[in-house]
Parts: C-alpha cells; structure tokens; sequence
C-alpha cells in the first residue's frame, strides 16, 4: 500500500512514545498474578500464640454451628432467598473452608490491638511473639499470609515501632536459621507522608544486611487512615506516590474505616463501613491505585457477633437472646462485607473467630452467583476468539474478557468454586493462572 508518511520522519515520534509507555508500564504492571487473601485477622501482639489461626478456626466452627445449626437458620440469620439452592452450597463451603483454612492472612499487631504499653514489656512481647511464630513454621500451623502490624512512624511513636520491628525480626531469624513465614509483611499504620514510607524502606534494608536476608525480601503494606493519606499538603492525590515510595516493596494498601471517619470529624455512633466518607477513600484509593499491582483491603465491621450472657449454665431465654445478638452482627457484617466486594475490595479485616463464617458466606454468595452468567460470557468470548459477542443482553468486549478472567481467579483462589467448575468455561486451570486474557487468546490462536 502507498503511504505518505515513511519510518525516517515518525522515528523521532515513535522514540518518545516508547519512553512515556515503558514509564507507564513501570509505574502500571497491572494486577498481580499472586494469590490475594480474602481477609485478615488482626490479633492483639500479647495474645498471639504458634496455634493461633488454627484455634481461631475451632472457635469459628464452633459458633457457626451453634448458630446456624442448619441451612435454614443460615438463611434467617442473614436474610437470605430461602428457595434459593444456592445457598446451602454455600453454607457447607463454609463448614469446609472453616476446617481446612479457616485464617487466610493474619497480623501480629503491636498497634491498636496492643497500645501503648511500658518499653519492657513491649520488647518481651515482640521476642516472645517471633518465639511462636517461628514454632508455627515448624509445626505448619501459620496461615499462607502472615505479618506483624508496627506502631506508627509518628514523631512519638517513630523509634518503638522500629525497636519492636528489630526485636521480632532478630528472634525469629536467629530461631529459625533465617527464614522468614511464607509471605511475610510489615505493616505500616496510618501513613501520611512518602518520606515515612522511604524511611520503611531504608530501614528494611539495613535490616536484610544486618540479618543476612536478600535484597528486596521485606515486603510491607500501608494503612490509608487519614485524610492526608489521601491528599498531601499541596492538595494532591497522595496514596500513588506513598506507594511509588516503597520501591516495589509495597504489596498491599489497607483502608482503616474508624480512624478515617474519625479524621473526617464524624461523631463516634456514626462511624460505620458503610459511611459515604468512607466511600469517597476507597473510590481514591482505586483510582490512584488501579493497575499498580498493589492489593486493595478494605476495613472491618467492628460490632462483634457475641452474645450477652456469659456461662454455661444459660437458661433457654438467654441463649435465643444471645442468638439474636450475633445474628444482628452478622447481618451487619454481611451488607458491609458485599458492599466491599460492590465496589472492587476483595480484601476485608476480621477481628473476631465469629466472624469468619460471615466473611466467607458474603465472599462465596458473591462470586457464586455470578458463576452461570459469567461462565457463558466467558465461554462464548474463548470460542469467538477476541471477536465481541453477546451473551444475553449484555455486549462483551475484550476488556471485559480480562475482568470475568480476573473474577475466575479470586473465585478459585478463595474456594468459592472449584477447578471442575473452572473447567466449565473452556479455560485450563494455567490458563486461569496465567492471568492474561490476551495471551489465552494469542495462544489459542496458533
């Protein structure tokens, strides 16, 4: 074909095009092909034993059964279709995810869940903490995700948290032989500034050289927990740099609900998951963030499935009030945890072993019930090969191919479907894996 314009004269063009995309592809890989937990335990330092996940996933049985003892109750407690099949699917997912990996991700937390205590104490608790972190990787009784929640790098609290962090890594390599748990994180509260998160990230190195770790082994997250963290003091979106900060070492960014509302002025009895400030924080945390590889987390409900009476030896009375109790916490829990989902937070924080069920019951009714659609809009794109098609009334594109491929991973990573179901699309499990819509397609069509 005749063209007017040749290679020589569109070089020059072509040369800065490539520079501003391979910055932009460095700043924005896209998601991460790792696996993201669904949610994670926050545990008070002080409380933390080797075993902890694994009791915690007792107890969660333990009060999913006494209260809903059946499917039907299930459905009550959380006011759920009853003619739905559904969801009796999903409440034996429950039973079974609670017996085999009940804690998904879990944090030694010496911040909130510890406060502010004497020095001594704090240092005993941080060498006694790696003690049993490192008899958990011995006895396998860690969840796949694990990490420790420091204090703050506020001007107070900059040298604790940093002491408590030196503590517990010294221990736990020394007991080990200098291996760390299977991903491994540092948590970082109530980030403001990108200068905290350089300093994490200087400290993390002298760390790893002192302590004979490779380069770039630490890993740690940030807590979006003010309204700083979202915009710096020039007025501009902050959470991308504080990121940028962390030099490829930041896997994850965790939204606190209660602190956040708080630095907004909201009033203690309106402070909610559901509050329209908090919503206006996690649509800038997606914003900012999409496409940069780094997992989004949301909060957690902070009104506790327990009931009020205490004891044994509860009368009829007092156990169908305290069932009422959790139920209400429940259904709380439940419209905060599909809210999340709603809105691209595939992560949450669960404080207590009663509200396990209630996390996976929102993660599995939400993925499941898009399965049969989503398997048809997939299977229909696999066969077509990167041609639109239409699949009810909803018109596909190739963009949405990655987004239903997306969905197919954290529904298989989280246990919501299984891999014959996954099979049902007309992907291999690789394929799944892999991650890439267009390289399925690439692929297929050699």
């Amino acid at each position: 074909m005749k063209l007017t314009l040749d290679e020589k004269s569109l070089e020059k063009i072509y040369s800065r095009l490539k520079i501003v995309n391979t910055f932009h592809k460095e700043i924005y890989p896209g998601d991460s092909p790792e696996r993201q937990p669904v949610q994670t335990v926050y545990g008070g330092a002080q409380l933390f034993k080797f075993n902890t996940a694994i009791r915690m996933g007792e107890l969660a049985l333990k009060a999913f059964l006494e209260n809903a003892s059946g499917v039907n109750e299930f459905v009550a407690a959380l006011n759920l279709d009853s003619n739905d099949i559904l969801t009796e699917k999903v409440y034996f997912k429950i039973k079974e995810k609670l017996k085999r990996e009940p804690v998904e991700d879990f944090r030694i937390d010496f911040e909130d869940g510890f406060g502010i205590r004497p020095d001594k104490e704090e240092d005993e608790t941080a060498a006694a903490a790696a003690v049993e972190t490192a008899k958990g990787m011995t006895e396998n009784t860690l969840p796949p995700f694990f990490g420790i929640r420091i204090k703050t790098f506020s001007e107070e609290m900059k040298r604790r948290a940093v002491r408590t962090l030196d503590i517990y890594l010294t221990k736990l390599l020394k007991t080990t032989s200098g291996k760390l748990p299977a991903n491994f994180v540092v948590t970082l509260p109530k980030v403001i500034a990108p200068e905290q998160v350089t300093a994490l990230v200087k400290i993390l190195e002298l760390l790893e050289k002192k302590l004979n770790l490779k380069n770039d082994t630490l890993k740690f997250e940030i807590m979006i927990e003010t309204t700083q963290s979202v915009f710096d003091t020039e007025g501009r979106l902050n959470m991308l740099s504080l990121v940028k900060a962390g030099k490829g070492r930041c896997k994850a960014a965790h939204f606190g609900v209660y602190d956040y509302t708080a630095s907004c002025d909201i009033t203690a009895k309106l402070q909610s998951m559901n509050h329209p400030v908090c919503d206006f924080a996690r649509h800038m945390m997606k914003v900012s963030l999409a496409g940069t590889g780094v997992w989004l987390s949301d909060g957690a409900t902070n009104i506790m499935p327990v009931g009020n009476h205490k004891g044994e030896n509860l009368n009829s009375d007092q156990k169908v009030e305290n069932k009422k109790t959790v139920h209400r916490a429940w259904k709380l829990m439940y419209e905060d945890v599909m809210h999340s989902l709603v809105n691209g937070f595939y992560q949450g924080w669960d404080l207590h072993p009663s509200q396990l069920p209630v996390r996976y019951a929102a993660v599995y009714m939400f993925f499941l019930s898009g399965l049969e659609e989503s398997t048809v809009r997939l299977r229909n794109f696999i066969e077509k090969a990167a041609q639109a098609t239409l699949a009810g009334d909803v018109f596909d594109d190739a963009a949405t191919g990655q987004g239903l491929l997306n969905y197919f991973l954290r529904a298989l990573n989280c246990g919501a479907v299984t891999e014959e179901e996954i099979l049902q699309s007309g992907l291999t499990i690789d394929e799944v894996r892999g991650k890439s819509f267009l390289k399925i397609l690439e692929n297929r069509r050699k």
